[in-house]
């Protein structure tokens, strides 16, 4: 199988250094960046370089863009996929990209699937690819009513061949509700706590608690900001649910209620238990 990735930062480039590692495939990578298709080569992430025209050639296209870009390098290169060929992309959203760009792609005789490898670090940018970042993660794919089947099989098997712990599928709409909590919430907690004027004087105060829920505030705004948008319903809920939950904590400490607070503490408690052995 010849597989063709367009993008090669931080997923796009361990997608392919996962490939070149746990499989005989022929990996073929496109960037609008030299530097990085050229250190694509230097490392022998890929087998060689490609332009968008020759993904006609590929039987597998793993488009590794920001959601937008994501958007638009798909509907500009509809006709030069191969027909009958797979396109899946990597975005962190996946209604708008799905409603976007399946019905084109079918029309066009291509088999579209929404995809999501949860993994990711604070860094981005080919430099910061691994060709382990996929272990021990869970790969989501989201086909609709009209997704071909045999695109979920062919994928769901590729992906455990990547290095992909798990395969979970779930419809566009709920990976974006879950995806609201489990991950956008996270950097926007991430984000608003880190803005304290205390931070100045954390210095020497702070351990493992400051550094477990400051990582994810750096990330790259622009993709952020995008795939906030993107999803601003699902968010927008969420953000409710950890404002009111808030404004309990603080009710109970500013009034001190001292018995109100000891149960929402022992109820955080025991939902993070119980979520533990969900993992």
């Amino acid at each position: 199988m010849k597989i063709g990735i367009a993008g090669l930062g931080l997923i796009g480039g361990s997608m392919a250094k996962a490939i070149k590692k746990n499989t005989d495939e022929l990996v073929y990578g496109y960037d609008i960046s030299r530097g990085t298709s050229a250190a694509a080569i230097a490392e022998e992430a890929v087998d060689g370089l490609i332009e968008p025209e020759q993904f006609c050639t590929c039987d597998l296209v793993i488009v590794a863009l920001h959601p937008q870009q994501t958007i638009d390098f798909i509907l500009e290169n509809k006709d030069n996929f191969k027909k009958g060929s797979i396109v899946i992309d990597c975005c962190g959203v996946k209604k708008k990209i799905v409603e976007a760009v399946e019905k084109p792609l079918d029309e066009a005789g291509i088999r579209f699937l929404g995809c999501h490898p949860m993994a990711g670090r604070e860094f981005s940018g080919f430099a910061y690819s691994l060709d382990n970042l996929f272990e021990k993660a869970s790969f989501i794919m989201t086909p609709t009513d009209d997704t071909k089947m045999s695109a979920v099989k062919e994928i769901s098997a590729f992906a455990y061949r990547m290095g992909f712990a798990r395969c979970v599928v779930s419809s566009p709409e709920e990976h974006d509700e879950i995806i609201a909590f489990t991950s956008q919430l996270a950097h926007i907690v991430s984000s608003a706590y880190i803005k304290s004027p205390s931070l100045e004087k954390q210095a020497g105060f702070s351990a493992g608690s400051f550094k477990d829920l400051t990582r994810v505030a750096k990330l790259n705004a622009d993709m952020w900001t995008v795939l906030f948008d993107m999803n601003k319903t699902a968010l927008t809920k969420e953000l409710d649910h950890i404002i009111a939950a808030l404004t309990d904590y603080r009710d109970c400490i500013a009034n001190g209620d001292n018995e109100r607070l000891h149960k929402l503490l022992e109820e955080g408690s025991a939902l993070k238990e119980k979520a533990n052995s969900m993992y």
